[in-house]
């Protein structure tokens, strides 16, 4: 057997036949920077290279939360690393839709920002029965113009879709259970056991089915990948500009923005 790759962000581990891929930087609620991102990417290819691993679970370390976005200390109009915006988000977004193998979002707390875009482009969603989900682009100056939008809406509806990114509430996880985000909630206790209910189920499974089901899935929504890469680029614009910026001071004084001193 191979050695397991290792990663600066990330845990990467084989249970079974699931790649479990875990984001590790709970001081931070497991926020992501230009490295974790470049290390998810690597940890989903790794999976997908492995005919050994039939399902993956993307996931959160510690019990606080599954992911809260872009680290805002690396961001004031752009991250750390490569890409439009300093991160290869369209990337790491890319693999979870185009690996031909069922991924499975753990959430274990806060899903918030860019990690509830994460959960949302997962194929299925267990979540804890504390975990929370929602939105804050519009709250400290960021957007996810592309899968966070139109195929959140896909998921839930034009209006709660509306409603999410619009007010920027939280949401509890029957809650978004209900409106079609997660599939099962269950007590925080019984999450790692049913998740892995799950990948035993799975794994039992015809791998070629399930690529072709997947594969057949995303055919339907794939338009939204020429969006998301036109989006990317007109957010790139958005991010050099000073409305954009007051929202990641005010997150980092924690203070209430004030974004209309800016428009004109």
């Amino acid at each position: 057997m191979s050695a397991q790759p290792t990663f600066e962000d990330v845990l990467y581990e084989i249970r079974g036949r699931a790649a479990w891929i875990t984001i590790n930087r709970p001081k931070l609620y497991n926020a992501f920077r230009a490295q974790t991102v470049e290390d998810l990417i690597k940890a989903f290819q790794t999976a997908a290279d492995d005919r050994g691993v039939s399902v993956v679970v993307l996931t959160g370390a510690g019990d606080k939360a599954f992911c809260t976005g872009g680290d805002q200390s690396a961001h004031e109009g752009n991250y750390d690393g490569r890409g439009v915006v300093g991160l290869p988000m369209d990337e790491l977004q890319s693999i979870i839709r185009d690996i031909p193998k069922p991924v499975i979002a753990r959430v274990n707390g806060f899903a918030i920002g860019g990690g509830n875009v994460l959960a949302t482009l997962c194929d299925l969603t267990i979540a804890s029965s504390t975990a929370q989900f929602g939105q804050v682009g519009p709250k400290v100056g960021s957007v996810d113009a592309g899968w966070g939008t139109a195929y959140l809406a896909r998921l839930v509806g034009e209006k709660k879709a509306r409603e999410i990114w619009y007010l920027c509430r939280r949401y509890t996880a029957d809650e978004a259970c209900q409106m079609g985000l997660v599939n099962k909630v269950v007590p925080a206790d019984q999450l790692d056991a049913e998740v892995e209910a799950w990948c035993a189920e799975i794994s039992e499974r015809s791998p070629t089915a399930l690529a072709l089901a997947k594969r057949s899935f995303n055919c339907d929504t794939e338009q939204i990948r020429g969006i998301s890469q036109f989006a990317l680029n007109t957010v790139k614009l958005y991010y050099a500009t000073e409305e954009s910026k007051e929202g990641v001071r005010a997150f980092n004084e924690k203070r209430t923005p004030d974004f209309h001193k800016f428009v004109r």
